[in-house]
This record gives structure tokens, sequence and C-alpha cells, in this order.
């Protein structure tokens, strides 16, 4: 696994804030979450779209390790694991619609992507 060669400098609370939930994937695996509760990995994966199995299975690890996440295994066969938003990561959902309804003052509609998000309630 990489380690960074310097420690980091975290000097403004916006600054460690943005660590965790800031990543280009981070914040919609919130928003995804937030909207279906728990899922299981492929059913996530199908909701992201466009995110490659590794990068979802990092950005997960990430959110796990800083209490965002909760990944619970059933000791069943086939195996199950699901994943839902823990009560650190539920807290995070209404700084990220504000944001959402921040952006959407200045984001022109036609520059959205289909399969961009548009699940959130920002008007």
């Amino acid at each position: 696994m990489y380690k960074p060669k310097l420690e980091k400098d975290i000097r403004c609370p916006l600054e460690y804030g943005l660590d965790i939930f800031g990543g280009k994937w981070d914040s919609r695996i919130i928003c995804v979450l937030a909207n279906k509760k728990t899922l299981r990995y492929t059913q996530l994966r199908k909701e992201m779209v466009n995110i490659t199995d590794a990068v979802l299975a990092s950005t997960l690890k990430h959110l796990i390790s800083n209490g965002i996440i909760e990944r619970k295994s059933y000791d069943e066969i086939p195996p199950r694991t699901e994943y839902s938003l823990t009560l650190r990561g539920e807290s995070v959902v209404p700084i990220l619609l504000d944001i959402c309804r921040w952006a959407h003052g200045f984001i022109n509609e036609d520059e959205l992507s289909p399969y961009q998000c548009r699940k959130c309630d920002f008007k």
C-alpha cells in the first residue's frame, strides 16, 4: 500500500473534512448510501456508474477507516457484505446537500451529464 513520504499537514478543520469526503467519489458514495440506506457491493457499483472496481474498493476502505461507512459481513454461503452510513456518515449528508444547493446557483443544467447525480433535492 502507498505510504506518503511526508506526514499530512492539516492546519484547518476544513482541510480535515475535505480529506475525508472531498475526493471525487467519496461524496457520491455517501449520497447513494444516504438515499438507499444499505447496499451490497454489486448494488453500490451499479448505482455509481463509471467507477472501476479498484477505485470503488479503495474509496470504500478510505471511508470505512474514517468512520463514515460501516461494512457488515455475514457468515453465510455465499458470503454477503453490506455497506451503510454510520452516524458520523449521516452527519455529513446535510453538508453535502448544502453544497449541492450552493452549486445549483452556478451550474448550467446543460452541462450535467445524464449519468451525473440528479437525486438531490437541492432547489
